[in-house]
């Protein structure tokens, strides 16, 4: 079993913990350990936007510095995180420091007791991870393949914005689209799908975050989808539990399953015990859509 770093970041280990458990357990098919990170903190969740937002940037440069020592232990410098936050934050982070040293040299008298960050990192989002591993090569993992089931793959903002953390083309990607298929699954047409959810409007606003889900659920019915595949707990927070605002104020609105692309890959890999997929937290149950591969 090949071992490789893993940064899971808050909310997997709560609301989310049906990403967490699925992606462990579909690396672990592929023959890959996900190592927790050690002492790892709170990546911020949304990244800092002022230009001389230096002390935002601490969290994650230390989680960097972190990733740069364990990655002596395990060999292999590649940091995999699976919520989009995450990896957002973690990458933007890296990104930022390397093209400015100076602040990296800020940020050392806030942190004088850590070692210097040499820009070693290589932060992937574990599509990217699966990209590298090869579809194809997944496609020899597929016990259940996913036929007949209908997916409408959903990016949302932050694995495709900025433009350079983009995971793949940030008006046309087909990254999720490409795993889906070798899942089995027939993805269809989404044309929302690297639109916004709502975010953090979510807390206070969640009339507007529910008209966001009512668009975006009511163009998935139409194009012909069964579930939304997402990657980000907040995506998935959204979609899934403002559905009940949605079908409150449209009482014509038909509810639909929100999955994580992971919970999919488990299921297609024969992994569907209840301690992996998670199911009693969701508010739309997919049970009922997924039974056939259940």
């Amino acid at each position: 079993m090949k071992k490789i770093m893993f940064y899971p970041g808050c909310t997997l280990k709560g609301v989310a913990k049906n990403l967490e458990d699925s992606t462990i357990e579909s690396a672990r098919v592929l023959g890959y350990e996900l190592m927790e990170l050690p002492n790892w903190t709170c990546c911020g969740a949304v990244y800092g936007l002022a230009q001389d937002s230096v002390k935002f940037t601490i969290a994650n440069v230390r989680n960097l510095i972190r990733a740069q020592e364990y990655s002596k232990e395990i060999g292999d410098n590649r940091l995999i995180a699976v919520c989009s936050m995450c990896y957002n934050n973690l990458k933007r982070a890296h990104i930022d420091v390397m093209k400015n040293r100076d602040k990296l040299k800020t940020l050392k008298l806030f942190m004088d007791e850590e070692s210097e960050y040499e820009g070693h990192i290589n932060v992937q989002h574990y599509l990217q991870f699966l990209k590298e591993f090869g579809f194809e090569k997944i496609k020899n993992y597929v016990k259940k393949p996913l036929k007949g089931l209908k997916v409408a793959p959903y990016y949302g903002c932050l694995l495709l914005r900025p433009r350079e953390v983009a995971i793949d083309d940030v008006e046309d990607p087909h990254i999720l689209e490409n795993l889906l298929r070798v899942l089995g699954a027939e993805v269809v047409d989404y044309p929302l799908k690297n639109e916004c959810c709502g975010s953090y409007h979510t807390v206070d606003k969640k009339e507007i975050v529910g008209e966001r889900t009512y668009k975006l659920v009511s163009v998935a019915h139409d194009v012909g989808a069964d579930v939304i595949a997402t990657s980000c707990p907040l995506c998935f927070f959204n979609l899934d539990r403002r559905q009940e605002i949605a079908k409150a104020k449209h009482p014509r609105f038909e509810n639909m399953p929100i999955v994580y692309f992971t919970q999919l890959m488990a299921i297609a890999f024969g992994k569907n015990s209840d301690d992996v997929l998670h199911f009693d937290r969701h508010y739309i149950s997919p049970k009922e859509v997924l039974a056939p591969w259940l």
